[in-house]
C-alpha cells in the first residue's frame, strides 16, 4: 500500500513539475507551462487574479516564455525593466496586462521585448504625463516594441483627460516608431479631439482602427494618410453628421482608388434628421465603402419638445411614399383643372365649335342613312 501511495505521490510531483515550470519561488502561484493557443502550443506564464501588488516577479519568468498573462491584479505602477534589465526575451510574443489598475508606466518599463507582436493594456487607469514628471506615461513607452502588430488600449486611460490624452496619444505615436502596427484599439477612452489631425499618420501599416464608444463629434482626424486602412470603427460616438469632405475621405479609401474597399462602422451615433442625413443616405447607396448594419442606422429629431429616433431606411421610404402620394394627388388635380378649363372653353366657344363640327356631323349622318337604305335594298 505504501509503495502504491509513493508511486502516486511521485507521479503527482513529476506531473506538477512538467506543467508548472516557473522556476523562481516568487512565481510559485502562477502557472508556467505549455498551452494550446491560437492553433499552436505556446509556453505561457499566467498570473491571473492572484492579488499581486507589484509586477517585480516578472523579472524571473523563464527565458522560453512566449506569452505573459498578468491580469486582474492590483498593480498601480509598472516599473522600469519589468522583465529584467539584463534579460533578452527573444521568444516573448504576447503580453496581456489588462485589468490591473495600472496608473503609472515608468520610462523604459518594456525593454528587451523586440519580438512582442501583441500588447494588451485594456481596462486600466493610466495617467497622463505631467510636464514636471517625465516618468508618467513616457512618450516612448512603446518604442521598444519594434515588431508590435496589435496594441489594445480599450478603456486604458484615466477618465476626464480628453485634452491631455489627445496630446499624449500624438506624442506616443510620433515617438514610439510603431511602423509595423497593424491593429489599434482605443475604445472607451472618452476621446473627443486630437491635437493634430494627422495623429495616426505615423502608423503607416495600420489596417484596423477601433475608436468606438468615445465622444468623437466628427471625422476630426486624417485618414487619407493611411493607405492600408481597411476597417474604421466609429460606433457609439457623438457624431451628428458627416460633411461632404468626410464622405470624400471615405471614398478615397475605396474602389476605384484602391483594390480593397474600406469597411466602416458608424452605428449608434446621434445623427440629426436634416439635410446632412439626406446627403449621407444618398451616399450610402452609391459609395463603394462597405458600411456595416446599413439597415439599422438611425437619426435623431426634436419636434414639439419631444425627441424622436428614426430608422434611416424607414424615414427615406416614408418620405418617398409621401412624395409619390403627393405627386399622384397633384396629377389628379391638374387633370381635373385641365378638364374644367376645356369644358369652360367649349362652353364659351360653343357657337364657333358648333359651326365647325356641323359639316362633319351632317356628313356622318348622311353616310349612316345611306348605309341603312343600301341594306334595305339588299
Amino acid at each position: 500500500m505504501k509503495s502504491v501511495l509513493s508511486i502516486l505521490l511521485l507521479s503527482l510531483v513529476l506531473t506538477n513539475g512538467s506543467v508548472n515550470k516557473c522556476g523562481d519561488s516568487s512565481l510559485r502561484e502562477c502557472f508556467c507551462g505549455s498551452q494550446f493557443y491560437e492553433n499552436r502550443s505556446m509556453f505561457v506564464v499566467n498570473c491571473t487574479g492572484l492579488g499581486f501588488t507589484t509586477a517585480d516577479m516578472l523579472k524571473y519568468i523563464p527565458d522560453e516564455t512566449e506569452m505573459v498573462i498578468f491580469t486582474g491584479n492590483h498593480v498601480s505602477t509598472i516599473n522600469s525593466n519589468v522583465f529584467g534589465e539584463y534579460k533578452n526575451m527573444t521568444k516573448l510574443r504576447i503580453i496581456d496586462m489588462s485589468n490591473n489598475g495600472i496608473t503609472d508606466i515608468k520610462g523604459k518599463a518594456f525593454h528587451h521585448v523586440t519580438g512582442v507582436t501583441r500588447l494588451i493594456l485594456n481596462h486600466n487607469n493610466i495617467s497622463i504625463s505631467e510636464e514636471y514628471d517625465k516618468n508618467y506615461h513616457h512618450p516612448r513607452v512603446f518604442s521598444n516594441f519594434v515588431n508590435l502588430q496589435e496594441l489594445h488600449l480599450t478603456n486604458a486611460f484615466a477618465d476626464n483627460t480628453d485634452a491631455d490624452l489627445a496630446d499624449d496619444l500624438h506624442d506616443i505615436f510620433v515617438s514610439s516608431g510603431l511602423s509595423k502596427l497593424f491593429k489599434l484599439h482605443l475604445e472607451q477612452n472618452e476621446i473627443v479631439n486630437f491635437r493634430d489631425d494627422r495623429v495616426f499618420c505615423d502608423l503607416p501599416d495600420i489596417h484596423d482602427l477601433y475608436l468606438g464608444d468615445n465622444n468623437i463629434p466628427s471625422l476630426n482626424f486624417n485618414i487619407t494618410c493611411l493607405p492600408k486602412l481597411r476597417f474604421l470603427d466609429l460606433e457609439g460616438n457623438n457624431i451628428t453628421k458627416f460633411s461632404q469632405q468626410d464622405l470624400d475621405s471615405f471614398d478615397k479609401l475605396a474602389q476605384p482608388y484602391r483594390s480593397n474597399s474600406l469597411i466602416l462602422e458608424i452605428g449608434n451615433n446621434p445623427f440629426r434628421c436634416d439635410s446632412a442625413i439626406k446627403n449621407l443616405y444618398a451616399w450610402l447607396h452609391k459609395t463603394n465603402v462597405s458600411v456595416r448594419h446599413l439597415d439599422s442606422l438611425e437619426c435623431h429629431q426634436a419636434k414639439y419638445g419631444k425627441k424622436y429616433i428614426m430608422n434611416l431606411k424607414n424615414l427615406a421610404e416614408s418620405k418617398h411614399a409621401k412624395i409619390s402620394k403627393a405627386l399622384t394627388v397633384l396629377l389628379v388635380v391638374l387633370v381635373l383643372i385641365l378638364l374644367a378649363l376645356l369644358c369652360a372653353y367649349v362652353y364659351l366657344k360653343k357657337d364657333s365649335v358648333k359651326s365647325k363640327w356641323r359639316p362633319l356631323l351632317e356628313s356622318v349622318t348622311r353616310k349612316v342613312q345611306y348605309n341603312k337604305i343600301e341594306s334595305q335594298d339588299v
